[in-house]
């Protein structure tokens, strides 16, 4: 199919659910990315790691060994066509991304960025995610991918695998315009991650110190925000919690030293409630998610866990308000009643909407008062008004909504 056949067939799936004429892998990702909620034309995929927190995690990657290697026979190349190779780990996370830096920066608007999270959930049907998925190399071409805002670029993927274990260690990519369309440009890549696993074998027959077997442990993230419950991706499964399952979740996600029984009651539950009710709720929650994730004595999270709500607050931290504000979607578990969720609900709004406030943004603030959580909030269309130019349509839609909302609190 050409490309407007194939944008024709995901606008047909996105409202029917069907994919008439496009490539079984393509329709089957399509199928998952909707199964796991992923907005069309949502924002950019969330950081999961960023400064020295993602230098240091890279460093002791072992692709760290033949990322020189990948990029002197494949990151050159992509450069000469206007293209980025990138480099990414098991789980999706982009450890590397290299090229001319016009491209780079056009790459940046997608949130094609080292540190980014790149895996079907949170990016859609897309090269280095959906090659993860299916452990086989992959060429996603402009219109097949899920996002909306993706769909000008075309990208071709491979996995590197342990040359012991086989265990998947990462991901080498190349994304770009047509010219990676090609059948070379799939070739080149699944021979690039060849010789990368070739050259990993050879540094531990040498005896290399930084080169013995390594098995990633699967990662651990949590999805809350706009959701009714926490959707948890754990060692290659995805599980959605209960609502109480993941109020417990969000609070033992601050209290990586744990919480006493008697703690995280007064958090969870607005009344006083029997112990034997929270330890079976508990013992439940480890039956679900596994003793190698959820400890006792004290209760607490035994994995290091991604959240999107924690993505959020060090974004707001490091005075990065559009990386905020493109991982926020919506307000942490809106329904729940638990002490603890709401504390941190409020406050984490409390924060953005501060940090929006500051930022004299005004394509920032209009993305709030877009928002269903945002679209009563006065304050922020006085600041639209505010920032927005002379004739901007952006001014007239903050004069009225402020009308209305004048009109509804009583105001004069």
């Amino acid at each position: 199919m050409d490309d407007r056949a194939v944008s024709s067939a995901h606008e047909s799936f996105l409202e029917s659910g069907h994919a008439p004429g496009v490539r079984d892998l393509i329709a089957e990702s399509w199928r998952r990315c909707a199964d796991a909620g992923v907005d069309a034309d949502g924002a950019a995929p969330p950081l999961v790691a960023v400064g020295s927190d993602l230098a240091q995690y890279r460093e002791a990657h072992p692709l760290a060994r033949v990322f020189p290697l990948l990029y002197d026979v494949l990151g050159r190349a992509a450069e000469e066509c206007d293209s980025v190779m990138a480099v990414g780990d098991a789980h999706g996370q982009l450890l590397w991304v290299c090229g001319r830096p016009e491209v780079l920066r056009r790459a940046e608007r997608i949130g094609f960025v080292e540190g980014a999270a790149w895996s079907e959930q949170h990016a859609g049907t897309n090269a280095p995610g959906t090659a993860l998925r299916l452990d086989r190399p992959v060429q996603v071409l402009a219109s097949e991918h899920f996002a909306r805002p993706v769909q000008p670029w075309t990208c071709a993927a491979a996995p590197i695998h342990d040359p012991v274990s086989q265990a998947i260690l990462g991901i080498v990519d190349v994304t770009g315009a047509e010219d990676v369309a090609s059948p070379q440009t799939l070739a080149m890549v699944r021979a690039a991650a060849r010789m990368a696993e070739a050259e990993l074998g050879r540094l531990m027959v040498a005896g290399s110190p930084t080169a013995t077997l390594w098995v990633p442990r699967p990662g651990v993230t949590a999805s809350g925000l706009g959701r009714p419950d926490c959707l948890v991706e754990a060692g290659g499964r995805t599980v959605r919690l209960s609502p109480r399952h993941s109020e417990i979740l969000v609070i033992l996600s601050d209290h990586p030293d744990g919480l006493t029984g008697d703690q995280l009651a007064v958090e969870l539950y607005p009344d006083d409630v029997r112990t034997s009710t929270m330890r079976a709720e508990l013992t439940r929650m480890r039956g679900l998610l596994g003793a190698d994730l959820l400890d006792s004595r004290p209760y607490r999270l035994r994995a290091p866990i991604a959240c999107d709500w924690h993505l959020v607050q060090n974004a707001i931290d490091a005075d990065r308000p559009a990386e905020a504000m493109r991982a926020y979607r919506g307000p942490l578990l809106p329904h729940s009643e638990a002490p603890g969720v709401v504390e941190r609900r409020e406050r984490l709004d409390r924060h953005l909407r501060a940090a929006l406030l500051a930022s004299g943004q005004v394509d920032l603030v209009a993305a709030w008062t877009r928002s269903r959580w945002g679209a009563d909030d006065r304050d922020m269309w006085v600041q639209q008004l505010r920032l927005a130019p002379e004739g901007s349509p952006l001014r007239t839609i903050a004069r009225t909504e402020i009308r209305r909302l004048d009109r509804e609190l009583g105001l004069h």
